[in-house]
């Protein structure tokens, strides 16, 4: 059986101040102690695909992807469609956590078929409590395919 200290977490976020709120806000909700943070999208395909600098990581895939979407290189809706496209990533659940309000990132988000949209809040207390409810939900009561 799976304990959530056996369960991976990919952080895309190339914000360093919201990368740490959001690890604090992970850790505070008791879901942080196999988080991995890449900032941006094309080092997050490379985790993911066990490429480049992450050839040697295990091959256990995360359990949870939380996504920004404005990023250098590749950018959160890119990485979405190929993490989608993928057998290996496609079940995965990804959350994108943005600060876009925009209706057309929405929409494009869902097409290329994100689990949750969720704009950053601007304040800790209220990062620490969708962070909270967000592992909570993803890790503990969502099933995936093929975890019985």
């Amino acid at each position: 059986m799976e304990t959530f200290d056996q369960v991976e977490i990919l952080l895309v976020e190339d914000n360093p101040h919201d990368a740490e709120f959001m690890i604090r806000a992970m850790k505070e909700g008791g879901f942080a102690n196999k988080l991995h943070w890449v900032k941006d999208g094309q080092e997050a395909w490379e985790f993911l695909t066990r490429e480049q600098a992450y050839a040697k990581r295990d091959d256990i895939l995360p359990r949870l992807i939380f996504l920004d979407l404005k990023m250098p290189r590749v950018g959160g809706t890119e990485l979405l469609e190929r993490i989608r496209k993928n057998e290996l990533t496609k079940h995965i659940p990804v959350v994108v956590m943005t600060s876009s309000n925009e209706e057309i990132d929405v929409i494009r988000s869902y097409d290329l078929g994100v689990n949750s949209y969720v704009v950053k809040p601007m304040n800790f207390a209220s990062l620490i409590e969708i962070a909270r409810h967000a592992g909570y939900y993803w890790l503990a009561v969502n099933r995936l395919p093929g975890a019985g």
